[in-house]
């Protein structure tokens, strides 16, 4: 059997550690992992993690490969206007997208069912395609025209697993936070993990 092939989008919502953890979590399960990055997404990336995955398509997915020590057979980039790309046809759809974390200008665009970009034309594909499709929100607070589309792509299918994190596992650093909520996207996509202490378990993640 075949890993499963994820596609992963940042956006430029503030929370890029929340991608980046995931994608770790991604590559760890043993998934085929395609990582997408928007315009904007690499500005906030850089700016809040320091991470320069800026140039062009070959060399930002030399960095990629570099910085999760992941080879060419595991992990894949696409340029955000390359519409030629496999994952721009529904014939060569991942098993699951996420978006995370997710803009609400890039909420609206797929809402819209605008496919100016690959991040864009990916959403469109899952949702015409029906196929597992998440999405990470990441803004405070939400207006209606936000609250609408959230409703309208939960509607269709959509999973929206927002960026919020929990307490009562008792997390102690900020890396628990970002585990939590990278758990719960991993909970949603069916992926074992031991990212969080669950509720009324013991169980708890080993301090690293």
């Amino acid at each position: 059997m075949s890993a499963p092939h994820v596609v992963l989008a940042i956006t430029g919502a503030s929370g890029s550690l929340y991608g980046i953890r995931l994608a770790e979590e991604l590559l760890r399960s043993g998934a085929r992992l395609t990582l997408l990055l928007s315009r904007t997404g690499g500005a906030v990336l850089k700016s809040e993690c320091g991470m320069e995955w800026e140039g062009d398509e070959a060399t930002v997915a030399g960095r990629m490969r570099e910085h999760f020590s992941a080879g060419a057979d595991r992990l894949s980039h696409y340029a955000a206007d390359n519409l030629f790309a496999p994952i721009a046809s529904g014939s060569s759809a991942p098993d699951s997208f996420v978006v995370c974390p997710c803009s609400m200008g890039s909420l609206g665009r797929i809402a819209a069912g605008i496919s100016g970009t690959l991040i864009e034309r990916t959403a469109d594909v899952m949702l015409k395609e029906r196929r597992p499709f998440i999405l990470v929100p990441r803004e405070s607070p939400l207006h209606e025209i936000h609250l609408e589309n959230l409703l309208k792509l939960a509607r269709m299918g959509v999973r929206i697993v927002p960026a919020m994190p929990a307490f009562y596992h008792a997390p102690r650093s900020l890396d628990d936070l970002v585990d939590f909520v990278v758990g719960k996207v991993l909970d949603s996509m069916g992926i074992e993990h031991k990212l969080f202490k669950r509720w009324g378990s013991e169980e708890r993640k080993e301090p690293t």
